[in-house]
């Protein structure tokens, strides 16, 4: 059984209490996601697997035939970078664990291109069954590299 684990520290939320409908309603995929602590973090790989793209405010990873999204932030596509440090490859190998990126939430401004920001970070399996994913972290803090869910 592979366990996804936590990106960076923070209070693990609902998916469906993300400040986005395409995370909010399992689009992508289903998942948790993080309310991230506040101060400059390194983000790291949730599984060990091949980086198959790699953004300032983004990662897939893909362990196993199943690829995992961690998205920084809501709308932090709209910073164009600004304020992340890309460490990971596309393409590279990673353990889980791995350090991918390095930000600070707190530093994010409200909002970018007329659109809110958010720093709640969703983790997602990509392409997996609406509701099909469980995680009995729900409402507690995490630390980078705790489990968060196992993959269905």
């Amino acid at each position: 059984m592979t366990h996804v684990l936590a990106p960076c520290p923070g209070r693990v939320v609902a998916m469906s209490d993300v400040p986005d409908p395409v995370f909010a309603e399992e689009m992508v995929g289903p998942g948790v996601a993080l309310e991230p602590a506040p101060g400059r973090t390194t983000v790291v790989s949730p599984i060990a697997g091949k980086v198959l793209k790699v953004l300032p405010h983004a990662f897939v990873v893909l362990g196993d035939g199943v690829g995992v999204l961690v998205h920084l932030g809501i709308n932090t596509v709209r910073l164009d970078g600004e304020g992340f440090e890309v460490l990971a490859t596309q393409g590279a190998e990673v353990a889980a664990g791995d350090p991918m990126i390095t930000w600070d939430p707190s530093a994010l401004p409200s909002s970018a291109g007329g659109q809110d920001v958010s720093p709640v970070v969703p983790v997602v399996l990509m392409d997996g069954v609406k509701g099909s994913v469980t995680s009995d972290a729900l409402g507690t803090v995490v630390a980078a590299g705790d489990p968060l869910f196992a993959l269905p």
